[in-house]
């Protein structure tokens, strides 16, 4: 009788222990927010709704500019937002070089195309495949879970925008007929690898998980 009293009894033990440790690991685990909580989110959002409206000339190295320009104010604003809410040097490092090669950027995009009006003939293949990299890029940020963590989710979601940076400059080389665009977008996948290369090194350092 005290045998069979004493199997159940060590039954709701086990149980109980393996409930807290749940409870533990839960506790100790990735904590995410929802993406409408996030400023970064609710600003590369508002952006992707702009450049879809974007009225489109059919012109490669006029539209990728129009582009461009737009893609890289959300980075800036997104890294102005990193400098106002993050805590960690080396990220706040980053955002600042963001801001200074962006804002350049932005100004030869802005030179180029008030010395260049669109050109024949027209080639929508570039447009198509420009808003396909934009999509996936929302895609990609969508899924990312976020912590709420300003560091980590800015270095996040700055891998995902680059990377549309770079297909998008990838499909100018293919379909650009300018020197000075061509040559732009050779300079944003050269830097905005390096970019992903440094920001995927300090999330592995800085994992939550």
């Amino acid at each position: 009788m005290l045998r069979s009293l004493r199997l159940p009894l060590l039954a709701t033990l086990l149980a109980f222990g393996a409930l807290t440790s749940c409870k533990k690991d839960d506790a100790d685990g990735l904590m995410t927010i929802a993406h409408d909580d996030s400023v970064y989110m609710r600003n590369m959002h508002e952006s992707m709704a702009i450049m879809e409206a974007m009225p489109k000339t059919q012109d490669p190295d006029n539209d990728y500019s129009s582009m461009m320009i737009m893609h890289h104010q959300v980075a800036i604003k997104n890294s102005q937002e990193e400098l106002k809410s993050g805590k960690n040097a080396e990220m706040k490092a980053m955002a600042q070089s963001i801001i200074d090669k962006q804002q350049a950027e932005i100004a030869q995009f802005n030179a180029f195309l008030s010395g260049h009006p669109a050109h024949a003939p027209a080639v929508p293949e570039f447009n198509a495949l420009q808003m396909m990299n934009m999509m996936q890029m929302m895609k990609a940020v969508d899924l990312r879970p976020l912590t709420g963590d300003p560091d980590f989710d800015f270095a996040q979601l700055m891998i995902d925008h680059h990377q549309a940076a770079i297909e998008n400059s990838d499909a100018l080389l293919k379909y650009g007929r300018e020197n000075t665009t061509k040559a732009l977008a050779q300079q944003i996948i050269t830097d905005q690898k390096m970019e992903i290369k440094m920001l995927q090194d300090w999330l592995l350092a800085n994992k939550k998980y």
